[in-house]
């Protein structure tokens, strides 16, 4: 089966991809003081935001290693990296915004643009630097 040969590389990575997005939103959903989950299934749409432009904005440099990785530990190395540029982008929206978890809590929507836009862009560099 010639056209099925890079299956075993495909589920491989694409294990670890997602491994890293469940470890992500995990520490993301543990460590931020408010509880976007609940508010999310609340109809807070400022929380759903929030988390959303957080997980674009790690998933998008995931996946720029998951496309120039050259191993599975290459993979991880750089996972651990695009971790660590959210962790990041977070800490910046919390300097820009005092009391970034209680207007999220009050579902105000221009924070969790501001939130959302901030991680993506971190995201989008955080690709890019990859590259090289």
């Amino acid at each position: 089966m010639p056209y099925l040969q890079g299956l075993p590389a495909f589920a491989g990575y694409f294990a670890v991809g997602l491994g890293f997005v469940v470890l992500f939103l995990a520490i993301y959903l543990h460590l931020t003081p408010h509880r976007e989950l609940q508010l999310i299934r609340q109809g807070n749409l400022a929380a759903s935001t929030a988390l959303s432009g957080a997980l674009a904005g790690f998933c998008l440099p995931l996946a720029s290693a998951m496309a120039h990785s050259v191993s599975l530990v290459d993979l991880a190395l750089w996972g651990a990296v695009a971790l660590l540029a959210q962790a990041s982008a977070y800490g910046l929206t919390r300097l820009l915004l005092p009391g970034f978890p209680a207007r999220i809590e009050r579902a105000e929507q221009a924070a969790a643009v501001l939130a959302a836009t901030l991680h993506v862009g971190v995201g989008l560099l955080n690709a890019a630097a990859m590259v090289y």
